[in-house]
């Protein structure tokens, strides 16, 4: 009785490993490249627009949604978050063609100098990059000349993209904290 136990007992265990095994195989599995189009030639694309970040006005683009905070040096406006729908066009001025928006936020993250946090997609609207976008994410010490971010990826034209982008303030008026950005994206995609 006791060997037919064990060998019942084996062959219980035996059969729910491999079902955990096939559980996992369920949940991930090779995929040919080509079925993603990553058989294709990488290309770099190299785009150049301008961000227009709007605060002032009856239709900002850029809005807070967490003031910054009191408990600490505010000169940095630190704990500030913005959510912003900016709109991206060709050249600098508002009334350019409109190729796409930025969507996302920036955080003021230093205490001791302004710095934001950027996470944001850039949604194209132009041609055969609408209805794409790619994806930015970074560190931007807005003082400084020049700034680079991360491009972090992408849909559409730009699945599995990857690259930078170097930003450069083009004009800010103090007054109302409205600024335009030039942006130089270089991408890596299929």
């Amino acid at each position: 009785m006791t060997t037919t136990f064990f060998f019942l007992l084996i062959t219980i265990l035996l059969h729910s490993s491999c079902h955990t095994l096939t559980v996992a195989d369920d949940f991930v599995r090779p995929v040919d490249r080509s079925l993603l189009g990553l058989n294709k030639e990488e290309k770099v694309s190299h785009f150049k627009f301008y961000w227009h970040d709007t605060l002032s006005g009856r239709n900002p683009s850029s809005v807070p949604v967490i003031p910054p905070t009191n408990k600490v040096n505010t000169t940095t406006l630190f704990g500030l978050v913005n959510m912003l729908d900016n709109p991206l066009t060709l050249g600098p001025t508002l009334s350019s063609k409109l190729i796409g928006r930025a969507q996302g936020f920036y955080a003021s993250t230093g205490q001791t100098e302004v710095d934001l946090l950027m996470a944001m997609n850039f949604v194209f609207v132009d041609e055969k990059y609408n209805g794409s976008s790619i994806t930015i994410l970074g560190r931007n010490p807005i003082f400084n000349k020049t700034r680079e971010l991360a491009v972090i990826g992408g849909s559409g034209v730009f699945r599995f993209a990857r690259g930078y982008a170097q930003l450069k303030t083009y004009s800010v008026d103090l007054k109302t904290l409205d600024a335009i950005v030039e942006y130089n994206v270089f991408v890596i995609h299929y």
